[in-house]
């Protein structure tokens, strides 16, 4: 999952208003973050390396370290941890660790195939992207659509104001992530658009992610923070 993981931050940030959006985004995704380190440290090698070529259903990875279920105990230490810490308080921590919980929680319907540790472990998880993309999709788009949901209709009851076209703008980075998903779940770039083959000497699959996911944090945190004010 991806803009799904995202939505949970804001309702983490419209419940905690005191913790900046931008920590809660982060832990919402460590996971995902974790991995792409994780693929630069050669622990977890994505391929295919080239980001025309790439789809939902070819995408492979062995998300041991940052997606496993074992680790996942540590990431929610260590989310607590940072937390607590930042923050000197112990809700705050927890709510971090749910984050990262729930962020498993949703990669368990819609995302890539986990393990307890380890391929040769005890599968957990559908892994839909995989075997059925767009149904992995359509999950993601009514979670999303469901959370959203709640936090505007949270705010409308708290009293915040926010006009039609910053909600447009939310929901649009949140679109942009289902959509960019529904492109490629079954085509690549290159077979959509008719790109010639061409051979770019490194991993480009893994740069488009974190580009992705960095203007997606980018954008969301800048539409939430600014187009709020009380009435």
């Amino acid at each position: 999952m991806l803009a799904g993981h995202f939505t949970t931050a804001i309702i983490a940030k419209q419940q905690n208003p005191s913790v900046s959006l931008i920590f809660f985004l982060v832990v919402s995704q460590l996971q995902d973050l974790s991995w792409f380190v994780f693929h630069y440290l050669g622990l977890e090698t994505t391929t295919p390396d080239d980001a025309f070529n790439a789809t939902l259903n070819n995408m492979e990875v062995d998300m041991l370290y940052s997606h496993d279920l074992i680790p996942l105990v540590i990431w929610c230490g260590l989310a607590f941890t940072a937390g607590s810490a930042l923050y000197k308080n112990t809700q705050i921590g927890l709510v971090s660790a749910g984050l990262v919980a729930v962020h498993f929680i949703f990669d368990f319907f819609s995302g890539h195939l986990h393990h307890f540790f380890g391929s040769d472990s005890i599968e957990v998880g559908l892994g839909l992207y995989a075997t059925r993309p767009y149904l992995a999709i359509l999950i993601e788009a009514v979670v999303s659509a469901f959370i959203l949901g709640y936090f505007f209709r949270k705010e409308r009851i708290n009293g915040v104001k926010r006009s039609i076209k910053n909600k447009i703008m939310i929901l649009s980075v949140i679109a942009y992530g289902i959509v960019f998903m529904t492109l490629i779940a079954t085509r690549s770039f290159r077979e959509i658009f008719g790109i010639p083959a061409f051979e770019l000497g490194f991993n480009s699959t893994v740069p488009t992610l974190i580009f992705t996911y960095g203007a997606m944090l980018y954008s969301l945190h800048y539409f939430v923070t600014t187009g709020s004010q009380t009435k």
